[in-house]
């Protein structure tokens, strides 16, 4: 195992995919709460200029390398270099995946390579490196449809799209390594629907192409940039008819990326597997989202009802009283702040990060 950072200095995180919109967000979180983020990052979804935001808000000189998890020689040399300064790596924040749930469908092989044979080869170099202790970006969607409401850890996995399989494929391995490897912590962290943006306004969510997720392309037809919202639904059994979600504050999300490294620093010994769900415990239908957006925007969203998606559930939000207990993390921020933020983010960045 790798020796500790020296007294006196920080503990260095090695951040996989800490460019894009959770990783800048955590970076930031990172930071305040006395870490040293490492990013690496192939930028296939993510621009260098967040980082320059990231270094604005923090105030903090964040490395970053250019590569990708795929790339084993890269790795080890990258580990190599810390370890000769002196400040290892401690622990690796592994957010670097492709995530679009509609374009699994139609590029699965793209998705099982990345997530699946791209974390493979970042635990080998781990492995080689003597670097023991991971946090891992899961998702929600390992469970799939739900047997009942709240989602909890213990409920079954069954995913029903190419990219929540990728999640729920790595959780697996993690739980066999983890075996394997008695030394090995890896916490997962499933999330639920993050949105929003930092307070500040300086980074937030920049889709490249057309957005997959609801919040952006809320955000993008409020600015003009799309003639009107597609809502992909409207007959689920839920209130409205409309897909009911547990959309949580980005900053909440990237506050408990912090407090799960405190707990895989801490050792875990005895359960050196866990998951967590990372949710507000509270279910927001899109009609809902679009109140809440234009109450707090002052901008109307025009939407128009099309046919379900694909591997899409009607109802999805989590129980979090386990991060709640276990990590002592709570998702403090409303729908409306999520909405406010978001919008102060878009408003001022119409075209999203400069090239």
């Amino acid at each position: 195992m790798s020796e500790p950072a020296q007294a006196g200095q920080l503990p260095r995180i090695l951040v996989a995919g800490g460019a894009g919109f959770i990783g800048t967000h955590t970076l930031v979180s990172l930071v305040q709460n006395g870490y040293r983020p490492l990013v690496l990052d192939n930028f296939s979804n993510s621009s260098p200029a967040a980082l320059d935001r990231v270094r604005q808000i923090t105030g903090a000189e964040v490395e970053a390398v250019r590569g990708d998890i795929r790339d084993g020689n890269a790795l080890d040399q990258l580990f190599q270099r810390c370890a000769d300064e002196g400040a290892p790596i401690e622990c690796v924040l592994h957010l670097a995946a492709l995530k679009a749930v509609g374009e699994s469908s139609t590029k699965p092989l793209e998705y099982y390579d990345n997530n699946v044979t791209g974390t493979l080869r970042l635990l080998e170099a781990m492995l080689r490196a003597g670097v023991m202790r991971l946090v891992f970006s899961s998702s929600a969607t390992v469970y799939g449809e739900p047997e009942s409401l709240p989602f909890q850890e213990r409920h079954r996995i069954a995913p029903t799209n190419p990219y929540g399989h990728t999640k729920a494929m790595v959780e697996q391995i993690l739980r066999d390594f983890c075996a394997a490897q008695p030394r090995f912590v890896a916490v997962c962290l499933r999330y639920f629907n993050p949105i929003g943006a930092h307070e500040s306004g300086l980074i937030g969510e920049d889709p490249r192409g057309e957005p997959n997720n609801l919040f952006p392309y809320i955000m993008r037809t409020a600015i003009g940039k799309a003639p009107f919202l597609r809502v992909f639904g409207n007959d689920y059994q839920t209130p409205d008819g409309t897909g009911v979600r547990d959309y949580l504050h980005v900053s909440d999300l990237a506050d408990g990326h912090s407090k799960a490294i405190d707990f895989a620093l801490a050792g875990n010994e005895g359960a050196n597997f866990s998951a967590f769900n990372l949710g507000t415990g509270r279910g927001t239908s899109v009609l809902e989202l679009v109140s809440a957006f234009e109450r707090e925007s002052g901008v109307r969203v025009p939407y128009q009802v099309t046919a379900r998606r694909p591997g899409d559930i009607g109802e999805a939000w989590a129980d979090p009283s386990l991060a709640n207990q276990v990590l002592g993390w709570t998702a403090g921020r409303s729908v409306d702040q999520m909405c406010r933020d978001g919008w102060n983010w878009q408003k001022n960045n119409p075209d999203g990060y400069p090239e």
